[in-house]
């Protein structure tokens, strides 16, 4: 009897290859475009995906504040954080975040993608939203992708 043996390889978190992409936000829609960049962080377009190994990539988003919702989201969609006081709820639409804080619409909803534990919070580390199209990345040499 010829039997063949596969094994399934575990990547180590020291084998690990993180490659810098870089994402123009101009004109895409948030929940299309945070979709990719969460696979991307988490490392499951790769061959080599480990659920319990940070194999994601670096991802620099630029033009964050050129982002765009369908429909009527920018009056309705509502972003809610809460102080810990009685009353202390807090609330802001899509469209005072995009006037206040345009980057926090791109981190809020990848953060919501990503696991709730240690892991989540590093592959979170590796993602870098600015607004207008310059960063401080230039020497990790980012290779372009288009969602």
């Amino acid at each position: 009897m010829n039997t063949l043996s596969y094994k399934t390889k575990s990547l180590r978190k020291e084998d690990a290859i993180h490659d810098w992409y870089i994402v123009d936000a101009s004109g895409q829609k948030v929940g299309r475009l945070c979709t990719t960049i969460a696979t991307m962080l988490r490392g499951k377009h790769k061959a080599s995906y480990t659920p319990h190994v940070d194999n994601g990539d670096n991802i620099i988003v630029i033009n964050a504040e050129k982002v765009v919702f369908s429909g009527q989201k920018w009056k309705q969609k509502v972003y809610l954080r809460y102080s810990g006081y009685t009353g202390g709820l807090k609330r802001r639409t899509a469209e005072e975040m995009l006037a206040k804080k345009p980057e926090a619409i791109i981190e809020k909803s990848v953060r919501g993608m990503l696991p709730k534990n240690r892991l989540g919070r590093a592959m979170f580390r590796k993602l870098f939203v600015y607004t207008g199209d310059e960063h401080p990345h230039a020497a990790q040499k980012p290779k372009s992708l288009n969602i």
